[in-house]
């Protein structure tokens, strides 16, 4: 690959394939039409890095530009990451997808969820999409309070019955599993099984040494605190047992889903799998692209037979949280009309907050990884379609 250099108005760095031409152009233009204030993508095919570009400031007063190393916020992106970390766990017989989350976890059994499985809570059907209890906010720092809470409560519906996102959730009650079949916190797993190995930087509680380099995340600087505020972001449906779900999914703790708390030292040395994951766009195509190919060399990554399973929908339709379709595998979003994941159905991945995204496509043989510092639309992002449509072109 060749350098290219950017406009002289935007810092623009990295390295782009000749032929992948058009994801360079996309990219600038996001900064130029679509107000992209820092941003990383990188695309590899077949396993081969064929874009790897980086661009923009990573401050809201457009300051200090994006540099090679820079870490951002990726949100939900790092459920992706987290399924690969489970998934390596489970081929290595350290977790059992039809075994109850209670033979690691036996206070999970509380309830009558002592029948969920492991399978069930990885495809967003377990019923425990928020904490019942009203949480202080203090609570989103302490892993033993939140998996603990979520242990003793009952489901919102019948495990297994229905599927509705974890938002939030999913990371504590996952990285619950990880850390009682490994003896590991989930950040340190993740070191050990995947990133560690691949030279990839993706932290589930970053050290304090490499806060410097994170960007600022420059999404609406609040704070939901009270059923006020929860009602002027959800309006009330007059189910007050679903209101109660939805507005604990995503306000309970107040900061758990990084309003007011993003970009403070605290949040980012937490592991708060589902929302606080800090890394590279690299980092999260590298992984993409490892886990298609089994992993690195050594093995303990998911075979083919696992990946297929990952891959296949476990859950499709109206999604009880999101109050709309979501479709599921085991820890992955799975493409649907509404949101493709580009032209092939068999593509799997996760979307962040904003539009950012990780995701791998066998057919394609791509793995890709945008990363931002500006949220768009949290349902449609025109800025990550265009990376995209731009990939596909270039193929």
């Amino acid at each position: 690959m060749t350098a290219l250099p950017g406009p002289s108005a935007l810092p623009l760095g990295g390295d782009c394939d000749a032929r992948f031409a058009a994801v360079r152009d996309a990219f600038a233009a996001n900064f130029a039409d679509q107000d992209e204030i820092g941003a990383a993508v990188c695309v590899r095919v077949g396993g081969r890095c064929v874009v790897d570009l980086w661009g923009g400031h990573v401050d809201a007063a457009r300051a200090r530009p994006w540099q090679r190393d820079t870490l951002i916020n990726a949100y939900s992106v790092g459920k992706g990451v987290l399924a690969v970390l489970v998934l390596a766990l489970v081929e290595q017989g350290l977790v059992e997808l039809d075994a109850p989350v209670a033979k690691l976890w036996p206070a999970f059994a509380a309830h009558g969820k002592g029948g969920t499985s492991v399978r069930t809570l990885l495809s967003h059907r377990a019923g425990l999409p928020s904490v019942r209890e009203r949480l202080p906010e203090h609570a989103i720092y302490d892993w033993d309070r939140m998996t603990g809470a979520l242990a003793a409560q009952a489901p919102w519906w019948e495990p297994g019955s229905d599927h509705g996102y974890h938002v939030n959730t999913l990371g504590f009650l996952a990285g619950e599993l990880v850390r009682r079949a490994t003896g590991l916190d989930v950040g340190a797993a993740l070191a050990r099984f995947v990133t560690g190995p691949l030279g990839a930087e993706f932290h589930y509680g970053l050290p304090r040494s490499q806060h410097r380099r994170v960007a600022s995340f420059l999404g609406p600087d609040l704070n939901f605190s009270d059923e006020r505020q929860w009602a002027q972001a959800f309006p009330p449906t007059g189910d007050a047992e679903r209101d109660r779900m939805v507005w604990h999914t995503y306000f309970n703790p107040s900061g758990i889903s990084g309003f007011g708390t993003v970009n403070t030292a605290r949040w980012r040395l937490a592991a708060i799998p589902s929302t606080n994951g800090h890394g590279t766009a690299r980092s999260v195509a590298a992984i993409y692209a490892a886990y298609l190919a089994g992993g690195p060399s050594g093995g303990g990554w998911p075979g083919p037979s696992l990946r297929a399973e990952a891959a296949r929908s476990h859950s499709d339709g109206e999604d009880r949280v999101l109050g709309r379709p979501s479709r599921f595998g085991l820890g992955f979003q799975l493409a649907q009309p509404t949101r493709p994941l580009g032209p092939n159905p068999a593509a799997f991945g996760h979307y962040g907050y904003g539009g950012s995204l990780g995701f791998a496509d066998p057919d394609a043989g791509v793995a890709f990884g945008y990363l931002m510092n500006r949220p768009g639309q949290r349902w449609q992002t025109p800025r990550t379609q265009r990376l995209i449509d731009a990939v596909y072109a270039s193929l």
